[in-house]
């Protein structure tokens, strides 16, 4: 089968390398000239584990090319996908559909015979009526559907059979195709992705009690995530979620709430609360450094928002750092892959190569990211380079005992009682 990819960041790029790797013909189409040079090279732009190899296997193999030439791309295709972004839009939350638009009018004007125009961009509820009445205003003569990850919001048996072709590998993998309409397409992205945000904030709340009660959250995670009803994944404490889905789908379903006199609550509240959560993370580490970063040298490990990825979109290191360099902190950063992003995002910051060049004469480090290679550290190396060994464990990676037996003079982690200072 024959795929068009529209925009190639780490939804569009993701999907149609993957595509082309289950055997489809897949063209990935973007406006950036200089991303689609980048592509043909076979750099990768963004990082995500095993894609530049994946890449270059289905180039070599003749299954995935790459263009700017979106009217040529199109031609012949059964199914186009529409991944491109739909950040927050400023001054209502709402999220900005001027690019899901734009390339519907464009691919409608492209096409010249049947396709199924998958709009695989997160977009509010009703925004697939509105890319169809724009699809037919440019080209009476398409059909049109909408899937999201494996939930098929469809009209026709046609465009159903097509998309659960394009899907059929993960089908014969056992995973679900679910069949819907467009409206509860739409909606079952953002619910999914409210009540993953909204499990991560309630962990991250308990934690905070856990912190006045004396109880351990990683053993109350562990604990109700055995409860079969609620499940072991995203209750992990640690300073709040971040990355391109969480934080804009969140303020967009509350959007279509008020929009439609019906305030989503829950989802209004776990917004609130994760910005709390950011400000109570500041708070554990001036608490540490005696109330001022003024003067201080402070070690951040990780900046993205989660390990394996250079995504920095809403990390929590983009309000925790600021705070700190606008205390008067000299921060210097240590992160695997996210220098490309960070070095405009976070202006006055110096990055260094690993922790322990980092960690000269420092006054405090922190752990912001669970990246891999800050699980083993020689924290015993570590303790013995910094000027005032501090460390804040935003991840929950070490404990107490290790950093007691490092040599360290005061450790804070996340929901737990590990927290000491050598004068307590």
């Amino acid at each position: 089968m024959k795929i068009a990819m529209i925009g190639t960041g780490y939804v569009g790029l993701v999907s149609g390398v993957c595509f082309s790797d289950f055997g489809h013909d897949v063209v990935c189409v973007d406006m950036d000239p200089a991303k689609i040079e980048m592509l043909k090279r076979g750099e990768v732009p963004i990082f995500e584990p095993g894609l530049d190899k994946l890449m270059a296997k289905n180039v070599a193999a003749g299954r995935l090319t790459f263009t700017t030439d979106l009217e040529e791309a199109v031609q012949g295709v059964e199914a186009v996908f529409i991944a491109v972004g739909t950040p927050t839009r400023r001054g209502d939350g709402h999220a900005d559909l001027t690019y899901v638009m734009a390339a519907a009018e464009q691919v409608a004007q492209a096409l010249t015979g049947y396709a199924v125009i998958v709009t695989k961009s997160t977009v509010p509820v009703g925004t697939n009526r509105q890319v169809k009445q724009a699809v037919r205003k440019a080209n009476p003569a398409l059909d049109f559907m909408k899937p999201d990850r494996v939930v098929l919001g469809v009209q026709s048996d046609r465009a159903d059979e097509i998309m659960r072709e394009v899907y059929r590998p993960l089908f014969l993998r056992d995973f679900p195709i679910v069949t819907t309409d467009l409206e509860s397409a739409e909606m079952i992205n953002y619910a999914a992705n409210a009540f993953l945000a909204t499990k991560i904030t309630f962990i991250n709340e308990i934690a905070a009690l856990c912190e006045l009660t004396g109880a351990d959250v990683k053993q109350v995670s562990k604990g109700i995530g055995l409860d079969g009803r609620i499940g072991n994944k995203f209750l992990h404490a640690g300073p709040g979620y971040g990355g391109s889905c969480f934080p804009k789908d969140t303020k967009a379903l509350a959007r279509i709430g008020q929009e439609h006199g019906l305030p989503m609550q829950i989802t209004e509240t776990v917004i609130k609360v994760n910005e709390e959560i950011k400000d109570r993370m500041i708070q554990k580490l001036l608490d540490l450094v005696e109330g001022s970063f003024n003067g201080k040298i402070v070690v951040v490990l990780g900046v993205t928002f989660k390990p394996n990825t250079d995504d920095m979109r809403a990390s929590p290191a983009l309000k925790i750092v600021p705070a700190m360099i606008g205390g008067g902190a000299k921060v210097r950063v240590v992160d695997p892959q996210g220098r490309h992003e960070g070095e405009a995002q976070l202006p006055g910051v110096q990055w260094a190569e690993d922790a322990y060049k980092a960690a000269q004469n420092a006054d405090l480090m922190v752990i912001l990211t669970q990246w891999n290679e800050f699980r083993a550290l020689d924290l015993k190396k570590i303790a013995k380079k910094m000027n005032t060994p501090k460390l804040a464990d935003l991840r929950n990676i070490y404990s107490e005992r290790d950093a007691k037996k490092a040599g360290f003079e005061a450790y804070v982690s996340v929901g737990r009682r590990d927290y000491f200072r050598t004068e307590d």
